[in-house]
């Protein structure tokens, strides 16, 4: 299976990593320190028509391959791990439209989606239902042509921004993960949300419970049949999973970068340090990781561009995903470590690409849970 870049990705890779340097990167951190969404940075991916880049082109996308989309991911990373999120969560909100949605859900909510005038989160994890997905508790009750929502979701990105929520809830109670459905709900149908989290990396990127309350869904924006919920959560992070493994290289190559430059301008013992052994080796360790990781990630990419042909993308997703993850907070922790006693203040930037990188092994499915589907599919 070939992950090669082509020309067009190149050429696509270093128009990113310019645009990113230019427009991305410079906001990063005053985001991080208050918190705060980063409509700026959001503004400048709507003006380059990123948020185009994973929709079908019939529904007026640019219909980009996943490697291509696994670029922008982790070129925006690189600059601004929240920025890379606030494009990510709308491709990860719509994969179930995409897939598996009527074609009245496509032609009404894609085009605006492509646009960057409406946004959409992903609502699956539940306060005591976050790896263990067919315990939820979240509901929706048949009434007429409509359902009648009840529940909540609890760390939802993009919550309260985000103009629809693509929700999981249980139709059948007593039949587990087949008596899941999903639904897309419009936030102006009665959605409400709880506090912000205080989280501590993608700060920038809003987090909170979603919370629904009597909320009338109409049986029209169900997205498949009833009780395909729980094949459609699976089959959406199958393909949404690389990505979040190409979001962690790009943490990890921003803290190389940094870190090299940093290594050739501090001088102790009467040299800079990057004449330091020990430290070239530890400089190199991260480097060969992050390229390893990046190379998963553009294979199971790959896999889904082509239709995942040896039926192996959900082992491959998960492999790319922890692997990639973990090789991110492997490398801004040794980064931190390079800068001694500045990498571990908020005046230099490896810290905040340390907490950056926590998240992306624990969302879209724990790295424990990741080496449970690969041991899985090893032993099947």
């Amino acid at each position: 299976m070939s992950f090669d870049l082509t020309l067009e990705q190149r050429a696509f890779r270093d128009m990113m990593r310019q645009f990113v340097d230019d427009r991305i990167a410079p906001h990063a951190a005053k985001y991080d320190r208050d918190q705060t969404y980063p409509w700026e940075s959001f503004a400048a991916c709507r003006e380059l028509e990123l948020p185009a880049l994973g929709i079908p082109e019939a529904y007026g996308g640019a219909g980009a391959d996943m490697v291509t989309q696994a670029i922008m991911a982790e070129e925006l990373a690189r600059g601004c791990a929240s920025t890379s999120v606030t494009m990510l969560i709308s491709k990860l909100g719509m994969l179930p439209v995409m897939n598996f949605g009527s074609e009245d859900l496509k032609r009404n909510y894609l085009p605006k989606i492509a646009a960057g005038s409406i946004q959409a989160s992903y609502c699956l994890s539940e306060a005591d239902a976050g790896s263990d997905v067919a315990s939820m508790r979240c509901r929706a009750d048949r009434d007429g042509e409509d359902y009648i929502l009840n529940g909540s979701k609890y760390w939802i990105t993009n919550a309260g921004v985000s103009d629809t929520y693509t929700v999981f809830a249980t139709t059948n109670p007593g039949a587990g993960s087949r008596g899941i459905s999903a639904f897309l709900v419009e936030k102006d149908w009665g959605v409400t949300f709880g506090e912000h989290e205080d989280k501590m990396g993608l700060r920038a990127s809003p987090t909170s419970e979603v919370i629904f309350n009597n909320v009338r869904v109409p049986s029209t924006h169900r997205i498949g049949a009833e009780g395909d919920g729980f094949k459609i959560a699976m089959h959406t992070l199958d393909r949404s999973r690389p990505t979040i493994g190409a979001q962690a290289v790009g943490i990890a190559q921003a803290a190389i970068d940094y870190a090299a430059g940093y290594m050739k301008q501090r001088h102790a013992f009467g040299k800079p340090i990057s004449e330091l052994q020990g430290l070239r080796f530890m400089l190199a360790d991260m480097a060969i990781r992050t390229e390893a990781s990046r190379a998963l990630v553009y294979r199971a990419c790959s896999a889904i561009d082509q239709g995942d042909p040896e039926g192996t993308l959900t082992y491959l997703g998960a492999a790319a995903k922890s692997f990639a993850s973990d090789t991110a907070m492997s490398v801004t922790t040794d980064a931190v470590q390079l800068l001694g006693g500045y990498g571990f203040t908020k005046e230099f930037p490896v810290e905040r690409f340390m907490r950056d990188a926590k998240i992306t092994q624990i969302y879209e499915g724990t790295n424990q849970v990741q080496r449970v589907v690969i041991s899985k599919h090893l032993l099947k």
